[in-house]
């Protein structure tokens, strides 16, 4: 067996639901089979739905309600569905004793993302939140070095997170619509991973930012497919935009660091590229998620460096043998396995929580106020 290749094991398994059919739920759905973990339950958009998905995912039950999921003996919840219904589902299964692993955003305001990272706290139940970059070996490895002062003193944070799913006009989705995600989508949904990533990285807090938000497509098709789906068919009702295609952000930390980003979810050719650069007094490292396995660093005398996964430092990430790509499937899956650790009573490093899905939606009201009046403003929580 080469160094660095994890076989995820548990001697206790739990029993789990997962609320939400869409892309995400399958993801989850796929995770928790990989590490066999049963899944007990299901809760659909409504009852036919849930029944479908029950038989689909080989899940014992379809539950017809948060209710009586709450009030049965599942252990753990994985929360996918739209983020417009977190805070009530989360509060619910919480109050019931339930572990909670919430996609995000964790709550359509910083208020109520507070209100749950309180309420799990007190009720001493895992709360999760799939930060999922994290789980990347190349990203572990930026940070190891980071850690280690190999970069140096930090000088510049810079980056973009791009897609293209929705530059079709024809395209559309739930998150379009802000009464069910939330009043921002392109920053909140996936900016909010880049500021994320760069904060566990290399622990800078970002503090305060400037914000423009653009929306290059001021109506879409009334959303009925999941995200990252074909455009809609021509010819059904036309609903007003009123989230963001484009955030632009200077953030500074609370060290004085400057940092820009760009968020697009409308940049033809770009599927996923969330990519980011540290640069330091005596050195810099980059990495771009359309090449996952590998890190680059450079230094202060011109040599430049990649990192490939499976050479030099193991990490606990390292799933499968050198050689055979990890993806982001890969990641999803060791957040899911540390999420089950912190269950069964370990701490996995680097386990986003929802203290981290609350700060980024104080991210996002920041981004938010700052786009109305274009001044700085000094991010919360």
């Amino acid at each position: 067996m080469q160094r660095g290749f994890r076989v995820t094991t548990r001697s206790t398994f739990r029993r789990a639901a997962i609320a939400g059919g869409g892309m995400v739920g399958r993801v989850h759905r796929q995770a928790l089979s990989v590490l066999g973990i049963p899944l007990v339950g299901v809760l659909g958009s409504d009852p036919v739905r849930g029944e479908v998905l029950a038989h689909e995912w080989g899940a014992d039950q379809a539950f017809t309600d948060i209710e009586t999921l709450a009030a049965s003996d599942v252990e753990v919840v994985h929360l996918c569905t739209p983020t417009g219904t977190h805070a009530d589902y989360a509060r619910v299964l919480i109050d019931a004793g339930k572990h909670v692993i919430c996609e995000k955003p964790l709550a359509t305001t910083a208020a109520a993302a507070e209100e749950l990272t309180a309420a799990a706290a007190r009720r001493g139940v895992v709360a999760a939140v799939p930060f999922v970059y994290r789980y990347y070996s190349a990203v572990r490895e930026i940070r190891a070095r980071v850690q280690h002062g190999d970069l140096g003193p930090i000088t510049l944070l810079h980056g973009s997170y791009l897609q293209d799913w929705l530059l079709d006009p024809l395209a559309s989705n739930w998150r379009v619509d802000a009464a069910a995600g939330g009043a921002s989508r392109a920053f909140a949904d996936i900016g909010s991973h880049w500021c994320d990533l760069i904060e566990w990285i290399t622990g800078e807090r970002f503090v305060k930012l400037v914000a423009q938000l653009s929306t290059s497509v001021p109506e879409r098709p009334t959303p009925t497919g999941p995200s990252f789906s074909a455009p809609s068919a021509v010819g059904g009702p036309l609903m007003k935009v009123d989230t963001e295609d484009i955030a632009t952000l200077l953030l500074r930390t609370d060290r004085g660091v400057p940092a820009n980003l760009t968020v697009s979810q409308v940049s033809s050719g770009r599927k996923n590229r969330l990519w980011f650069e540290i640069d330091g007094a005596s050195g810099s490292a980059s990495f771009n998620h359309e090449n996952p396995e590998q890190a680059w660093f450079g230094d202060a005398h011109g040599e430049m460096a990649l990192f490939a996964r499976g050479s030099g430092t193991a990490h606990a990430t390292d799933r499968l043998p050198s050689g055979h790509p990890q993806g982001w499937d890969s990641a999803f899956t060791s957040f899911i396995s540390d999420a089950y650790a912190a269950v069964d009573g370990e701490s996995p490093e680097g386990l986003p929580t929802f203290a981290d899905g609350a700060h980024a939606a104080h991210l996002v009201d920041a981004v938010l106020s700052s786009a109305q009046d274009e001044q700085w403003k000094e991010i919360a929580g």
